[in-house]
C-alpha cells in the first residue's frame, strides 16, 4: 500500500446513512471502495455520489450471515479493485417487542446479522490483513454494545457479542500489526435536529481517523455521541 493507493476498503452493510458517509470519506482519502448489502440495486445511488464527491466505489450483494457470501464478496472485491487495507462492518438488526413475545427466530436475525456477521466478516479481513502486518477492522457497535434497554434484548445481545469480538480480535491482531477498533454510536443518526443527532460524515471523519492513526497510539473502544445526549 502506498500513498497514493491505500488500498481497498471494504464497508459490509450499507444504506444512505452512516454507510454512505463512510464510503464518502474512505473514498475521498483514495480508497477504492466496496459497498455491500443484501440488495446491491439499493446501492446505486451511494455509488453514484462517491463518483460526484470525487472516488470511486463499486457495488457488491452479500448476505453478511452467510460464510460462502462474505468469502466470494471479499476474493470478487480484491480481484476488482486490489488488495485490502480496510474492513468495517456496519450491518445490524434488530427486534423491539418484550421479550415474551420475541420468537427464536426474530432472536436468532438479530444476532446473526449483528454479530456473527461481523466474525465472518472479521475473520476475512484478518485473514488477509493478518499476514500483510498492517490495516485496520472496525465494527460499528450502538448504545446497546453497553447498555441493555426493556424491549431491546435481541439487539443489546448482538451488539454486546460484536463488542466482546472487536475486543478478543484486537488483543490478537494488533500485535501482528492490524489495527481493530470498535465504534459505540451513543446516539442517534441524522441530519436534522441541529446537535442532536449525529451526523454521518462527522461520525465517517472519527473513524477515518481512527484508521489514520499511528501504532504508537492506536484506539481501540471509541464513544461518539452529541454534546446534547445524556450518558
Amino acid at each position: 500500500m502506498t500513498e497514493a493507493n491505500p488500498g481497498t476498503c471494504i464497508v459490509v452493510g450499507v444504506g444512505p446513512g452512516l454507510g454512505a458517509a463512510l464510503a464518502r470519506r474512505f473514498a475521498n482519502a483514495g480508497h477504492a471502495v466496496a459497498v455491500a448489502a443484501r440488495n446491491a440495486d439499493k446501492l446505486a445511488d451511494i455509488v453514484d455520489g462517491v463518483a460526484a464527491a470525487g472516488g470511486s466505489a463499486r457495488a457488491y450483494a452479500c448476505d453478511a450471515t452467510s460464510e460462502d457470501g462474505v468469502m466470494a464478496l471479499f476474493k470478487q472485491a480484491e480481484a476488482d479493485l486490489g488488495a485490502m487495507d480496510v474492513a468495517i462492518y456496519n450491518a445490524s438488526g434488530r427486534v423491539r417487542k418484550p421479550v415474551v413475545e420475541t420468537s427464536l427466530a426474530e432472536f436468532t436475525d438479530s444476532w446473526e446479522r449483528c454479530c456473527l456477521g461481523g466474525f465472518l466478516v472479521g475473520r476475512e479481513a484478518a485473514r488477509r490483513l493478518g499476514p500483510a502486518g498492517a490495516g485496520s477492522i472496525l465494527f460499528t457497535g450502538a448504545t446497546a454494545s453497553m447498555k441493555g434497554f426493556p424491549g431491546s434484548a435481541t439487539f443489546a445481545v448482538g451488539k454486546f457479542g460484536l463488542r466482546a469480538l472487536a475486543e478478543s480480535m484486537a488483543r490478537e491482531l494488533q500485535p501482528q500489526g492490524v489495527h481493530v477498533a470498535h465504534f459505540n454510536i451513543d446516539g442517534g443518526i441524522g441530519e436534522h435536529g441541529e446537535d442532536a443527532r449525529l451526523r454521518p460524515d462527522a461520525i465517517a471523519e472519527t473513524y477515518y481517523q481512527t484508521h489514520a492513526q499511528h501504532r504508537s497510539a492506536w484506539s481501540h473502544s471509541i464513544e461518539v455521541r452529541p454534546w446534547l445526549e445524556n450518558f
